[in-house]
């Protein structure tokens, strides 16, 4: 380009500059469009509020299976870690000297009743006689001590077959509660002994599962004094989540079925027992698992996602807000806890605001924007 064309477009724009009285920047900045912007419109309303706590899955019944009599295990009749029904046989003893101690006790039985029946006929002779005045009291006294104690003689032989009975039973080792049996400790040939320490086996009932969990004594107290419209969980129903160590939430929701009214002097915590189905048999006694327990609800409350919440130099929350002139404000947000990806806000917003959630970092409080409803798009907006 020649000097003289570079000095005349110079002058043209100075002359340009002098007639309008703004400079060319300014011109081009009052004719750039809004920013677009993405904004969520908050919504007002009760929020429960949640705490994870940590526990461990237990059977909601478990039973030991020990023997009640002596004797070698003749034979195992389940399969280890399948269901069994309360009333199922689980063991069979060798029952060969209980059945002859019953043969014993039936036979003892029928010598009493032998016994019995002659002395009734030996009373019945002694009255006939006495009412004749035949014999003297002394025999008819005689006759009815004889009576007496054929019948009592006889009562100990019912129970003794009763106790051989039982204990001939006792020999079949049967399943005292429903539920899925575990591993056996023993095998055909071993001698067991009645009411030894070692179980045999153990049963545990999976469907339901209960789950303890701990939760801090002082974690209590705070939230039945915290103000802030905040209700303690006994007005919520117990209503849980139960989530996984693999960090997915479990599918069957809970509740709570128990509370120790006591406080450990060593941790300050309370024990929590909640109930889960288990139909599935997925969740296993020992497993580590964390609860989502609630702990209050806030009234009219609103949740604004943690994406557009920024803070200040002094850490203070803030948020920029579109009103409904489209114009950028900035506002100071009270901010009570976390509730998943959002933030608890109790003051400094109001239901029907929009929020900036993405494009804050295009604008600025007093600007002019165009907003665009989270989600309404075909298209993603520019993150902020």
């Amino acid at each position: 380009m020649s000097r003289s064309l570079f000095a005349r477009l110079h002058l043209f724009s100075a002359v340009l500059v002098v007639a309008t009285g703004l400079p060319l920047a300014s011109t081009a900045q009052q004719e750039r469009p809004p920013a677009a912007v993405t904004v969520v419109t908050l919504k007002a309303g009760d929020v429960t509020l949640t705490a994870p706590l940590p526990g461990r899955v237990a059977a909601s019944s478990e039973a030991e299976v020990r023997p009640q009599v002596n004797g070698l295990i003749r034979e195992r009749l389940f399969v280890e870690g399948r269901p069994v029904a309360k009333g199922d046989p689980l063991y069979q003893i060798d029952a060969a000297s209980y059945e002859a101690q019953k043969t014993l006790a039936e036979a003892q039985l029928a010598q009493a009743n032998a016994l019995l029946a002659s002395a009734e006929r030996e009373y019945d002779r002694q009255q006939e006689l006495k009412s004749r005045n035949v014999v003297s009291q002394q025999n008819l006294d005689n006759a009815i001590s004889a009576r007496d104690a054929a019948e009592a003689a006889t009562k100990v032989a019912i129970a003794q077959v009763l106790s051989t009975e039982i204990d001939l039973e006792r020999t079949t080792i049967l399943a005292p509660i429903a539920g899925v049996a575990g591993l056996s400790a023993v095998s055909p040939g071993a001698l067991v002994t009645s009411g030894q320490a070692n179980a045999l086996t153990t049963i545990r009932a999976l469907d339901p599962v209960h789950v303890d969990v701990t939760q801090a004594a002082a974690d209590m107290l705070r939230w039945r004094r915290a103000g802030q419209g905040t209700d303690f969980a006994d007005t919520l129903g117990q209503i849980v989540e139960l989530r996984l160590a693999d960090g997915t939430i479990y599918e069957h929701q809970g509740e709570l079925s128990a509370a120790e009214p006591h406080v450990k002097e060593d941790t300050g915590t309370i024990v929590l027992r909640l109930s889960f189905p288990n139909p599935e048999r997925f969740l296993l006694p020992g497993m580590y698992v964390q609860v989502e327990m609630p702990q209050g609800v806030v009234k009219n409350a609103i949740l604004v996602p943690q994406q557009a919440v920024t803070r200040n130099r002094r850490g203070e929350p803030m948020a920029l807000i579109v009103n409904a002139e489209n114009v950028v404000e900035q506002r100071a947000l009270t901010v009570l806890r976390d509730h998943g990806t959002d933030w608890v806000v109790t003051a400094g917003v109001a239901d029907g605001d929009r929020v900036i959630v993405v494009g804050l970092q295009k604008t600025a409080p007093g600007a002019v924007v165009s907003p665009q409803e989270q989600g309404a798009a075909e298209a993603p907006a520019e993150n902020n």
